[in-house]
């Protein structure tokens, strides 16, 4: 069955696998070779003092360690972005359910103090 939050986009080439082709609302729809699903979007706060002060070289080794884990787990999670503050590291997921989260957290050693499923994205073009 369709979201209804869906809307047409055009299919990518089936050599691009697990790749978000549409985003509306808090899910993304993503492609799996020639089969597309709809995945929820979510929200990770990681609280990690002084995430802010961390040298590049630490974020690297961060972001080389939740790609390994992420390998491990499949295409049925993903990492979008993540921004890093002064005491916290905030990431954008897609994912099946909470759980695959908080594996991936436990597997990488990471926090995964909240973790909130986006319901809804607003921009400056929601007022339109």
């Amino acid at each position: 069955m369709t979201d209804p939050r869906m809307t047409p986009a055009r299919k990518l080439a089936p050599e691009r696998l697990a790749i978000p082709y549409l985003i509306t609302g808090g899910v993304a729809s993503v492609i799996y070779g020639e089969r597309s699903c709809v995945m929820p979007r979510y929200l990770i706060e990681k609280n990690i003092p002084g995430a802010g002060k961390l040298s590049p070289d630490a974020l690297q080794a961060i972001s080389q360690k939740s790609c390994s884990v992420l390998q491990g787990l499949g295409p049925q999670i993903q990492w979008v972005q993540s921004y890093v503050t002064g005491d916290k590291i905030t990431c954008i997921y897609l994912a099946p359910n909470e759980q695959i989260i908080r594996e991936h957290a436990r597997q990488g050693g990471f926090p995964a103090d909240q973790v909130f499923e986006v319901k809804a994205m607003i921009d400056p073009t929601t007022a339109e």
